[in-house]
C-alpha cells in the first residue's frame, strides 16, 4: 500500500465521520436484522452466527444494476469473480480457493458443473432476492467442494414483491449501459391467495455491440445473448406444512473464444449455444408445538448442455452435464437446563458428464459419473446465556467412474469434523472462531482429461531432429489425491443503535484465518515437455502440457467489513488481503489481489439517494514464474436512486449510474482479459 493510497483512505474515513454532525438526522433507514439461512441449514441472527458470512439483499441486490455477476459481487471481503468481463466464463474465488472449491446453490440445490472458462453462473441477477456467501471450510454442512466456502442464490418469493394489502400483482423493469450496448428486460407476475402463491419471471438480456476497456480497445467477440425464464409455485394446505416447485430455464449464445477468459482469434473463436435447466420440488414440515421436528426435504435436477460449432475447422463440441440431488434434513431443539439445536441429514448427489466432437467421444470432457453418499449432524449448545458451543461432524463416501477402459476409476471417503464456539459478552458484541476440517475430492475433468488443450503456435525445432509441436495437449491424472485441509478462524462483530446520533445504525466486522491444505489441486502449464516426446516426420515430436498436481499449501489472511447508517448519510467498507504459498515457498497462482472498497451516499430528500463507490486493488507480484503479475488499480463509480414516495409514480424506482469514472484499463487478478471501461446506466423498474 503506497503513502498516496494510505492517506486516501485515511481522509474518506475522516470525512464520513465528520460529516456524521451535518447529515445526522432523526429518522434513518430502518435496517432489518441480517439473518443467515439457506447458507447454514438453519436460519440465525448474524451476531449469533459463529462463521464468516455476508449477506446482501433486496435493494441492495438491485442497487448494483448488475449485467453480471462480478458486477453483482466483486466487491464482498473475500470474494472474487475471476473469468474476465464476458459473462460466459465468470467463476467465484473465496481467499483463493476457486471454482469447485466453492459451493454453489440455487434455491437449495447444489449447482456442481464447471468445465474451464464456461462459467457457473446461470441465472439473472435481476430475480435474485438474497444471496449470503459463508468464507472458510464448510465440508461439515456440505461435503466436498466446501473448503473455499458457499454461495447461496435465492430468487424472489411473492411475498418479496407484493404490494401492502395486495395478492397479487406484477413488475415490469428495464435497462440500458452504453458500454457494449446493454439491453436488459423483464416481467414478473406474482400472487399469493393463502394457501398458494406462485411467481413467473421472465428476463431478457443481450450485449448487442463488443465492449470496451478502459483504453478503448474493443474486446472483442464480448457479445451476448441470453434469456431467463423461472416459474415458482408454492402450496401451504396447512400452517405446518409447505411444497414448493420450480423450474428454472437459462439459455445464452454468442460467439467466443473456447477460453472466454482470452483474446478471441478467427481459429479459437466458437458459436456457443448453452441451455440450462433447473428443477426443484421441496417440502417442509414444523409442526407446533414440537421442538424436535422441523424437517425440509429437497429434491432437485440440473440439466446442461453447451454447443460450440467452430466455423474455422468445422469443429462441432458438446458437453453435457446433469445433477441429481436428495436430502433431507431436520433441526430438533431439546434440553432444558443446557438448551441444544441439532442439525442433522442425509445427502445423495449424482454428477453425469458427457462430450462430443464431431458426434465422437470428447477426450477433453470425457464420459464419467460422479456419486456421493453423506451424513452429517451439526449441535448447537448454550453452555451459557452467553457462549454457545458448536460440534460437527460429516461423513461422506463417494466414487468417481469414467468411461475408458485404460484409466481406473477412484473412490474413498472422508471424515469432516468441526469444533467452533460464539461468545456474547454483550447483546452487541460477539466473538467467534472455529477448527473445521474441509475436503473437496476430484472432478471428472481434472481425472480424466485427456487430448488438445490449445495450440500454443506453428512448430518450430527446438534442436537437432526435434521439433516443438505448437500443441498443448492435457495429462490425465487418475490417481490425484482429494484435497483436505485443516482450517482455522477467529473473529469479532458489533452491532448496535444510537452509536453517534439518535436513531443511526453501525455493524463492523474483522476475521482472520488459517488453512493447511494437504494436496491442493494445483494447475500446471508447461510450455514444452519432454515427456511427451516421440518419433515423428524428420525425428521426435515434442509437445506442451496441462496437467493437475497434488501440493500442500496455506492460505492465510485478513478481511474485515463496516456499515453506518445515519438517515440523510451512509457509509460502508470492505477490506480483503488474502496471502498463500505452497510448502516450499512458491506463491499459488489463485490468490487475489489485496483490495479495500467503500461507498459513501447522501439522501437529500425521501425520494432521492446519491453515492460514490471506490475500489482499490494493489500489486500481485508473487505469483507462479511465467504468470503475469496482478497490477494495482483504482475505481470511481456514481449512482443516484430516484424512488417517489407519493404520487403516480410511487411504486416506481429510477437508477442512475456511471462505473468505472475514471475510464481505466485495469484486470482482476487472476483475469486474463481487462474490465469494461467507462460505462453509463440507466433502470427502471415499476410494481403495480
Amino acid at each position: 500500500m503506497t503513502r498516496q493510497h494510505f492517506l486516501l483512505i485515511t481522509t474518506t474515513a475522516v470525512s464520513a465521520t465528520l460529516a456524521q454532525t451535518i447529515w445526522a438526522q432523526d429518522a434513518p433507514v430502518q435496517l432489518p436484522t441480517i439473518v443467515l439461512d439457506s447458507a447454514l441449514r438453519d436460519e440465525r441472527d448474524l451476531l449469533d452466527t459463529p462463521v464468516t458470512a455476508s449477506v446482501i439483499q433486496g435493494d441492495a441486490l438491485d442497487a448494483q444494476q448488475a449485467n453480471t455477476f462480478e458486477e453483482l459481487l466483486g466487491d464482498i471481503p473475500g470474494l472474487t469473480i475471476e473469468g474476465g468481463p464476458r459473462p460466459f466464463s465468470q467463476e467465484p474465488n473465496i481467499r483463493g480457493f476457486q471454482d469447485e472449491q466453492v459451493v454453489l446453490r440455487f434455491d437449495g440445490g447444489r449447482f456442481n458443473f464447471n468445465q474451464a472458462h464456461r462459467g457457473r453462473f446461470f441465472l439473472d441477477p435481476d430475480i435474485l432476492q438474497r444471496v449470503e456467501i459463508v468464507r472458510g471450510g464448510g465440508s461439515t454442512l456440505y461435503g466436498s467442494g466446501a473448503i473455499g466456502g458457499v454461495i447461496s442464490f435465492e430468487t424472489k418469493d411473492a411475498e418479496d414483491l407484493l404490494l401492502p394489502g395486495r395478492t397479487v400483482g406484477a413488475r415490469v423493469a428495464a435497462g440500458f449501459a452504453d458500454n457494449g450496448e446493454i439491453y436488459n428486460g423483464n416481467v414478473t407476475v406474482f400472487g399469493d391467495w393463502g394457501a398458494l402463491d406462485a411467481v413467473a419471471y421472465f428476463s431478457g438480456r443481450s450485449i448487442s455491440s463488443d465492449i470496451d476497456d478502459g483504453n478503448g480497445v474493443p474486446i472483442r467477440n464480448s457479445k451476448v445473448d441470453v434469456f431467463n425464464g423461472i416459474v415458482k409455485l408454492g402450496f401451504e394446505p396447512t400452517d405446518e406444512h409447505r411444497f414448493e416447485f420450480s423450474y428454472s430455464q437459462f439459455e445464452d449464445e454468442g460467439t467466443t473464444p473456447s477460453n472466454s477468459n482470452a483474446p478471441s482469434t478467427f481459429m479459437t473463436d466458437v458459436e456457443r449455444d448453452a441451455r440450462i435447466q433447473m428443477a426443484r420440488l421441496s417440502w417442509d414440515y414444523d409442526p407446533a408445538g414440537n421442538d424436535l421436528v422441523n424437517l425440509s426435504v429437497l429434491a432437485y435436477a440440473n440439466f446442461l448442455q453447451i454447443d460450440e460449432p467452430r466455423p474455422f475447422d468445422n469443429r462441432i463440441d458438446q458437453s453435457n452435464y446433469d445433477t441429481f440431488g436428495f436430502e433431507v434434513v431436520n433441526r430438533s431443539e431439546f434440553g432444558s437446563m443446557t438448551p441444544v439445536t441439532l442439525v442433522y441429514g442425509l445427502e445423495y448427489l449424482l454428477d453425469e458428464q458427457d462430450g462430443s466432437r464431431n458426434g465422437a467421444p470428447k477426450p477433453q470432457f470425457p464420459n464419467a459419473e460422479a456419486e456421493t453418499f453423506s451424513a452429517f449432524a451439526e449441535a448447537t449448545i448454550s453452555l451459557t446465556d452467553t457462549f454457545d458451543l458448536i460440534a460437527g461432524a460429516r461423513y461422506d463416501v463417494y466414487d468417481r467412474n469414467v468411461d475408458d477402459p485404460t484409466l481406473p476409476d477412484a473412490s474413498d471417503e472422508f471424515f469432516s469434523p468441526r469444533l467452533g464456539f460464539s461468545f456474547r459478552p454483550t447483546d452487541n458484541w460477539q466473538v467467534y472462531g472455529n477448527v473445521a476440517r474441509a475436503f473437496r475430492a476430484p472432478t471428472l475433468t481434472e481425472l480424466y482429461n485427456s487430448d488438445v488443450h490449445f495450440v500454443a503456435g506453428p512448430p518450430f525445432p527446438i534442436g537437432p531432429g526435434t521439433t516443438f509441436t505448437g500443441v498443448n495437449v492435457f495429462l490425465p491424472t487418475p490417481n490425484l489425491r482429494e484435497e483436505k485441509s485443516t482450517q482455522v478462524e477467529l473473529g469479532l462483530r458489533f452491532e448496535n443503535t444510537d452509536v453517534f446520533a439518535a436513531g443511526d445504525t453501525l455493524s463492523v466486522s474483522g476475521n482472520v484465518y488459517y488453512a493447511d491444505v494437504e494436496d491442493f489441486i494445483d494447475t500446471v502449464v508447461t510450455f514444452i515437455d519432454f515427456r511427451t516426446a516421440r518419433p515423428g516426420p524428420g525425428g521426435l515430436l515434442v509437445d506442451g502440457t496441462t496437467e493437475q498436481r497434488n501440493v500442500d499449501a496455506v492460505l492465510y489472511g485478513f478481511e474485515a467489513e463496516l456499515d453506518y447508517d445515519a438517515g440523510s448519510w451512509f457509509a460502508s467498507a470492505g477490506f480483503t488481503a488474502p496471502q498463500a504459498e505452497a510448502v516450499g515457498g512458491q506463491p499459488l497462482g489463485s490468490i487475489p489481489q489485496t483490495r479495500v472498497t467503500s461507498t459513501f451516499g447522501l439522501r437529500p430528500n425521501a425520494d432521492w439517494t446519491l453515492g460514490l463507490r471506490t475500489t482499490f486493488a494493489f500489486d500481485r507480484s508473487d505469483v507462479p514464474v511465467g504468470s503475469a503479475v496482478g497490477e494495482a488499480y483504482q475505481l470511481f463509480d456514481l449512482f443516484a436512486v430516484w424512488q417517489p414516495q407519493s404520487g403516480p409514480l410511487d411504486n416506481a424506482v429510477v437508477r442512475f449510474g456511471v462505473e468505472n469514472i475514471g475510464d481505466e484499463r485495469y484486470v482482476i487478478f487472476p483475469n486474463g482479459l481487462p474490465q469494461p471501461g467507462r460505462t453509463f446506466k440507466i433502470s427502471a423498474a415499476y410494481t403495480f
